[in-house]
């Protein structure tokens, strides 16, 4: 089936799911563009820590919850939501409802945001790039990589620029 399309989907503006999932995904492909002129990526400078005994290096599993637990940042929702982007494909496919996938990509879009907006992924100013801003762009990578691949399910082509 397809959906009735109608002149509210040519609004530009929040209002509009589809463009909000559009331009969030144009956006994080702007904050990459922005990164490489400010000469740095989000892959890591620094080299991997040599191996170290498990029993050095790894808390105890209660340890480990209670750390994840206690664990809450602006990032967190669009974590969970990124997390649970495999399971929301599963389920859609399985009982042939796009409408998950679309609600999903919504979701991803707004947490996005509210991250983008609660810790910028790029410095401002004379700020220099710090590890942070490198997981920060990281984070807007993989949620700018499943806004994609959500929109290409959709057969619906997602922007670089808006």
């Amino acid at each position: 089936d397809r959906a009735p399309l109608g002149d509210e989907l040519l609004v530009q503006g929040e209002a509009n799911p589809l463009f909000l999932v559009r331009y969030a995904y144009a956006r994080t492909r702007a904050l990459t563009r922005g990164a490489a002129a400010l000469g740095f990526t989000s892959a890591s400078d620094a080299a991997p820590a040599p191996y170290e005994a498990a029993s050095d290096a790894a808390p105890a599993p209660h340890e480990a919850e209670s750390d994840e637990a206690s664990y809450e940042s602006p990032a967190r929702p669009l974590l969970d939501l990124l997390a649970d982007h495999p399971r929301v494909l599963l389920a859609a496919a399985r009982h042939r409802a796009p409408d998950r996938v679309a609600r999903q990509l919504e979701a991803v879009a707004h947490a996005f945001f509210d991250f983008h907006d609660s810790c910028p992924p790029l410095p401002s100013g004379d700020e220099k790039p710090s590890a942070a801003h490198r997981s920060r762009l990281a984070l807007a990578e993989a949620a700018g990589t499943v806004l994609a691949g959500g929109l290409s399910l959709l057969g619906i082509r997602a922007p670089a620029h808006i």
